[in-house]
């Protein structure tokens, strides 16, 4: 096929899937189009803060980076995946589960898209008008609108919980009071992906590159009438101080600082949704959150992204254009077992972090819990977590 004769794809949403998704059709021969409001790297985040990329993540990434070297300078080790207890009234931590083979690297978000991003040539355009044949490829950005084109009841499901979310920069206070409280209170920040858990709660942290901490505090809630299609919410300065009051009676006190320090915390209501029936349409296709909403407690949503973009790219390319069913619906027998069970397990270690009811255990508490319960917290036991796809190999 020549240059003039390139198939075309519009990849609609430029968040990490997106330009993933360019990434691997470019290297698949495709010209394609991202359409997002904004034509310069996102700043900051609108759903998370801080990620953890799993090896094959990081390998695709690598791959798609002209210097490869730079998703190593802006990320930070996760070697330790660590479950503690915490007491609410003696504020104090003991180990439930610690598992040193964890070979994540956490990121921030808008670093690791600004990466893809800068890394893409200039394909991200609005109003272009195409000729066939092309492929429509569907992200994140306005995920129930877009889903509910192909399933007229489909609904996201709301967990039972929140997150109050946040990024404490510390750069230029590498020695305060609170920097090294923190540390004494949380050792191994640096390397380490602790998870505090508290009865009917738990809190994320760990460290990102740039002098910066991230927490995630997840708090049970019925589900809240939310202004716009969103899952994220600014808050109020007095929405701010009612939870530091609360995080004062279960956390210890030197994490309740960070807490208190970092600018501009938000709250993301979490949503996830029961796997979907097909991932693909004709000449449409989900990527990313749009095909698997899921839960944070698997770390999967980025490391699934970047999976799917790159099983797409690797489909495409085998099949050819012309072939352009075949390949996605081989993308679809690949992907689509994989993230289904994902995600219910994903949910499923969120409900029992949090001690809400499943069908098939009392709810956990850290406190009382035994030992072959603390087994189930350990993000080694997620399915397929060190497959590889044979397409990849």
């Amino acid at each position: 096929m020549s240059e003039k004769e390139k198939p075309k794809a519009v990849v609609v949403g430029g968040s990490i899937a997106g330009v993933s998704c360019a990434h691997a059709l470019i290297s698949a021969g495709w010209d394609v189009v991202v359409l997002e409001k904004s034509c310069a790297p996102i700043t900051g985040s609108p759903t998370g803060a801080g990620l953890g990329l799993d090896p094959l993540a990081q390998t695709l990434i690598q791959s798609w980076l002209q210097h490869p070297e730079l998703l190593h300078n802006s990320t930070f080790p996760l070697t330790v995946d660590l479950n503690q207890a915490t007491d609410s009234e003696k504020k104090v931590s003991w180990t439930l589960t610690r598992d040193e083979k964890f070979n994540f690297r956490a990121a921030l978000w808008a670093d690791l898209h600004g990466l893809l991003f800068n890394a893409l040539p200039s394909t991200y355009f609005s109003g272009v008008t195409f000729s066939s044949p092309f492929a429509f490829l569907m992200t994140r950005h306005l995920l129930r609108l877009r889903l509910r084109v192909f399933f007229s009841d489909f609904k996201l499901r709301y967990t039972g919980y929140y997150a109050w979310r946040g990024v404490f920069d510390f750069s230029g206070n590498e020695n305060s009071e609170t920097v090294m409280g923190v540390r004494r209170a949380y050792p191994e920040l640096g390397k380490c992906l602790y998870f505090d858990l508290g009865s009917g709660t738990h809190c994320v942290l760990y460290e990102l590159q740039n002098k910066r901490l991230n927490w995630i505090w997840y708090v049970n809630q019925p589900e809240p009438k939310l202004q716009r299609n969103s899952a994220t919410m600014k808050v109020s300065s007095e929405m701010v101080q009612e939870m530091l009051r609360k995080a004062e009676k279960v956390w210890v006190p030197e994490l309740v600082r960070v807490m208190k320090e970092t600018e501009d915390p938000f709250l993301n209501f979490i949503y996830d949704s029961d796997p979907l029936e097909q991932i693909f349409w004709d000449n449409v296709v989900l990527v990313g959150d749009a095909a698997h909403p899921t839960t944070p407690h698997g770390l999967r949503s980025t490391n699934m992204s970047v999976l799917d973009a790159a099983v797409l790219g690797k489909c495409i390319a085998k099949w050819g254009a012309e072939n352009l069913q075949s390949a996605l619906r081989e993308y679809q027998s690949i992907r689509l077992p994989v993230v289904s069970k994902q995600v219910l397990h994903a949910r499923r270690m969120g409900r029992i972090k949090q001690g809400l009811v499943l069908p098939d255990r009392e709810p956990f508490d850290p406190k009382s819990a035994k030992l072959e319960d603390f087994q189930e917290l350990q993000q080694k036991n997620m399915p397929f977590i060190e497959d590889v796809p044979l397409l990849l190999l």
